[in-house]
Order: structure tokens, then C-alpha cells, then sequence
């Protein structure tokens, strides 16, 4: 079963999605309809085929690709729902950078060879972190772009070891943790390296960080890297994943992250390389 995943609010009306069912059905496929970003102010469209409308998280077992139709946001949010499942992912652009993303609206003609048995695919590095309080996980999740540590409009002070060995530890807004997949996002713009997404690494940008000593750091992925939050006395920060906000900070937390066994499969069907996509920060 393809499990095709649109965001509403880019796909108005749904009516790419139903195009794009109606060709999978015409070549065969099996197709759910898992919507992404619903709220309460969201409604079916009138006239859309409700009978094909599942929640991906319960049929995970029955899909074997997941086709999604929107941007980079969209395809992180999906991950997410993943929970470590390892299901090809096959991404159509209608964000902006799309840098995860395949195919472009006007290319959905590929769609069904894209899915083919016989498919390319990209495998991208995760990132698994444990943050503890007390001695205590309170908390376990993945990522497939970046985790941060970020302050609530005031300094805050991470300091970071890989393996056991001290890194660095400053003032600043924060810090990033990305994947080579995640170099190009929040990482990029805070001053870190551009890495080629199937590269294996992790990365480390401090976020403008006072102090002229807190440069970005590339390690490998067999490292351990923890940071600790400081200077948090009176003052808020927050852990956020994939864009996704998931715990307020205490001073005195531990972080701890590592590369994940699981990597997510993106479908590559050579029409646009990694490089070809940089053009787009032009």
C-alpha cells in the first residue's frame, strides 16, 4: 500500500492528491489518503473520496512506500510518525526549498516508476537523543534534521563534550545538533557547514554565541555527545526536534545524543542533485 501523505494547506482542496491516487490506481497501487497538519479548523473537501482517509500511525504495517506532497516541513512531520520505521519515502515539492523532496509538481508523471521495486534510494543518517534530569531520562526521541537547545530570549550556557572529551561551552541563544540531511536548514543560517545529506556526521553550531572561541564543529557519527544546560537560574530555555518543540529546560540537564541504528529512505530518482538544489540559496 502507498500511503500518500499531502499537506492540506498546500495541497488546497486535495486536488493534487486526488490526481495523484487516481494514476496510482490506474497503475495498480493501493492507496490510503493520511492527511498531515489537520486541526479542528480543517475540513474534507467536498466531494473527496472519505472511504480512502486513514491515520498513518495505525497502518503502518500495510505500507510499503508513503508518497508526500508538500515541503521539507511536511516530510520531517511524516518522520516523525515513523517512530524508526524504515518505509521509503518519495517526496513531491510544494514547499519552498524542498531540499528533501524528488520531484516537482509537474513532474507526478514519474510517480509510479518512482515507486518501482527497483528504486533508488538515499538513506539518511538520525540522530537518537536521551535528555535526563536527576539522573533520569525524561525524555527519548529521534531526528532526522537538527535538535535544539534554545534559550527564551535571553543567554543560556551549553557546554559540550563528544565521547567525554570537552568541546566547548559558551553564552549564547543556543546550539544546534544537526544531520548531515539537517546542514542546510537552521544550522546553515546560524553559520555551519553545508554537508552532503548522505554523508554520516554529526554537526554542532552555537548559536550566536557570545565569545569569539565557539566555532562549529563536525564529529563523527561513532561519537557521543552531550551537553549540558547552564546559567538557566531565573532564566528559560527549551529542547526542540525537528522544528517540533518536545521539553522546557532546567539548568542542570543532560543531553544526550547519538547516531541512531535507523535511517529514513528517500526515494532518489536522479532527477535533481544535492548540488542542483544548493542553487537554490543563491
Amino acid at each position: 500500500m502507498v500511503a500518500v501523505c499531502p499537506n492540506p494547506y498546500r495541497d488546497t482542496d486535495l486536488k493534487l492528491t486526488v490526481q495523484c491516487v487516481r494514476m496510482l490506481h490506474s497503475e495498480g497501487f493501493e492507496c490510503a489518503v493520511c492527511p498531515v497538519f489537520t486541526s479542528e479548523d480543517w475540513a474534507v473537501p467536498e466531494g473527496f473520496d472519505t472511504t480512502l482517509l486513514q491515520d498513518l500511525t495505525n497502518i503502518l504495517p500495510d505500507v510499503s512506500q508513503i508518497l508526500v506532497l508538500g515541503g521539507d516541513g511536511t516530510i520531517l512531520a511524516v518522520v516523525r510518525q515513523l517512530k524508526g520505521s524504515e518505509i521509503p519515502i518519495l517526496g513531491v515539492n510544494l514547499g519552498t526549498k524542498g531540499f528533501m523532496t524528488a520531484l516537482e509538481p509537474d513532474e507526478i508523471h514519474a510517480i509510479p516508476a518512482a515507486l518501482s521495486p527497483d528504486q533508488k534510494i538515499s538513506k539518511r543518517m538520525m540522530l537518537k537523543l536521551s535528555l535526563k534530569r536527576g539522573g533520569e531520562e525524561i525524555l527519548f526521541d529521534r531526528a532526522l534534521n537538527d535538535i535544539v537547545i534554545h534559550g527564551y530570549g535571553e543567554c543560556i550556557q551549553p557546554t559540550a563534550w563528544a565521547d567525554g572529551k570537552k568541546m566547548f561551552s559558551f553564552s549564547g541563544d543556543g546550539l544546534i545538533l544537526a544531520t548531515p540531511t539537517g546542514s542546510t536548514g537552521y544550522s546553515m543560517s546560524a553559520g555551519g557547514p553545508i554537508v552532503e545529506p548522505e554523508a554520516r556526521s554529526i554537526l554542532l553550531t552555537p548559536i550566536c554565541a557570545h565569545t569569539l572561541s565557539a566555532k562549529p564543529f563536525v564529529v563523527s557519527p561513532d561519537k557521543t555527545v552531550t551537553v549540558l544546560t547552564e546559567k538557566l537560574t531565573g532564566r528559560r530555555a527549551y529542547l526542540a526536534v525537528d522544528g517540533y518543540m518536545v521539553a522546557d529546560l532546567e539548568s542542570g540537564d543532560l543531553l544526550e545524543v547519538q547516531r541512531a541504528e535507523e535511517c529514513v529512505d528517500m526515494i532518489d530518482i536522479g532527477h535533481k542533485s544535492f548540488f542542483d538544489q544548493l542553487e537554490k540559496l543563491a
